[in-house]
């Protein structure tokens, strides 16, 4: 089942369209201003990956550049992301934490 993303020419506003069947035939019209004066947008693709494919992800170094170990907020955004990468929710607690080195970061405070 495909979304469809358009581009609306008049109040430039983005409205999404879910088709049951591709072969229906379809006119969009803009959610917001009601004018048909739409673009097709190029919609992002979400891809599925295996756990295997994510771990090899993480094992590239480009993934490290940004990392600075002395900086307790760039190791908590650096954990934040590896998280995401991973696609797993790691707890509220993970947040909290993270979040909290976060602010050290910000106070300038060499320990967690």
């Amino acid at each position: 089942m495909p979304i469809y993303e358009y581009w609306c020419m008049d109040c430039g506003r983005k409205s999404s369209y879910l088709l049951l069947r591709i072969s229906e035939s379809f006119e969009p019209i803009c959610k917001h201003c009601k004018s048909n004066k739409l673009s097709k947008l190029i919609s992002r693709v979400n891809v599925v990956k295996s756990e295997e494919s994510r771990l090899e992800s993480l094992a590239d170094p480009s993934k490290f550049g940004d990392l600075d170990e002395n900086d307790p907020k760039s190791v908590a955004r650096f954990m934040k992301r590896m998280g995401k990468e991973l696609g797993e929710d790691l707890g509220e607690d993970f947040d909290q934490m993270v979040d909290e080195a976060m602010e050290k970061g910000d106070l300038g405070e060499e320990e967690l």
